[in-house]
């Protein structure tokens, strides 16, 4: 397949705001023997994206230093299992806002049956980071309570939906009225409203004072004290990121009496081999139920590539729900579904 030598891609000049987000024309990424080349429908944006932009999150050794940690698109150049024009979804290390991108072809999953390509984008960053963390660290399973925090973002909605098809209970943590709809519609079994309620009390009433088997948590800063205090015995926090606060006064009391786990991960500095192993955890255990028709779908807002600014903008604002993504011309011109 004959490849043009120049892509579009969105670059930064200097950590800042989103106006920092420019196009520009760079060469097509070089790719190994073990990596497939992806002519991108479509980029996820997430919140490490809007880290990078500000210069707080920079790339690993060896990864793109462009922007972008997941995308939709058709296999132009095969690497093992994968074939020229299979449509799929991947995981990057980087480099995603780009009309072409280089991916290891163990991150790279098939996009799930009946789903929309462009809406399928908003899958992998969030499913990976909760398979990682909530799944195969923290052990969610069927029985268990979760709470979910930052509930009607994309990972939070991603933990929900995963909560839902292991047989956990999700309990979400919002902020308003839409959140809270979102949530529910994920398959939230109870809202929490921070916002008027005090959660630790609302986590004891949902849970007949035993507290919740696991937690989520987007927050950090003083919610996670009051996350320890809500956690059952041998009970497991999750810690994914700290909007809130890089700080905790944390009663170290409640976590030796009742043998809790306080654990901490990122996803993008992790090893090749890892994400391959999250993504075949992904593909065995939750694709078949993304491929199910009733299983609500998270909302996905299309955003045109070139805007990229405009879309790390509308991220940073407190009322945003789902997920959005970024549309190339190439996405475009195929016509899916709006």
């Amino acid at each position: 397949m004959s490849l043009p030598s120049v892509m579009q891609a969105i670059v930064t000049h200097s950590p800042g705001g989103p106006e920092q987000l420019q196009l520009a024309d760079l060469p097509l990424p070089v790719h190994g023997s073990g990596d497939v080349l992806i002519r991108t429908f479509a980029a996820g944006v997430n919140g490490p994206d809007l880290a990078q932009r500000r210069g707080d999150y920079p790339p690993p050794p060896g990864a793109s230093p462009l922007i972008g940690l997941e995308v939709a698109g058709e296999i132009v150049r095969p690497a093992g299992p994968w074939q020229i024009g299979d449509r799929v979804v991947a995981l990057t290390n980087g480099g995603g806002y780009a009309e072409y991108v280089a991916v290891p072809a163990g991150q790279v999953l098939p996009i799930p049956s009946g789903w929309d390509p462009i809406d399928a984008t908003a899958l992998p960053e969030c499913w990976f980071t909760v398979t990682q963390t909530l799944v195969l660290r923290a052990g969610l399973a069927a029985g268990m309570t979760v709470l979910v925090t930052g509930a009607a973002g994309g990972i939070g909605g991603a933990a929900i939906q995963i909560a839902r098809i292991l047989g956990a209970t999700p309990y979400a943590v919002v902020s308003n009225d839409a959140k809270a709809d979102y949530a529910l519609s994920l398959g939230a079994a109870a809202i929490i409203r921070r916002d008027r309620e005090d959660v630790a009390a609302r986590i004891r009433d949902l849970t007949g004072g035993r507290g919740v088997d696991r937690i989520l948590d987007m927050v950090g800063g003083a919610a996670s004290r009051v996350h320890v205090e809500s956690l059952a015995r041998h009970g497991h926090l999750v810690l994914v990121s700290t909007l809130a606060g890089r700080n905790a006064d944390l009663p170290l009391n409640r976590v030796v009496a009742n043998q809790l786990t306080i654990s901490g991960s990122t996803l993008r500095p992790q090893t090749t081999e890892t994400k391959a192993a999250i993504a075949a955890t992904l593909r065995e255990r939750f694709w078949p139920a993304l491929g199910d028709p009733t299983l609500p779908r998270p909302r996905v807002t299309r955003i045109p590539f070139a805007e990229a600014s405009a879309a790390h903008g509308a991220l940073e604002r407190p009322d945003q729900l789902g997920k959005l993504v970024l549309v190339t011309d190439f996405g475009k011109s195929l016509n899916f579904g709006a």
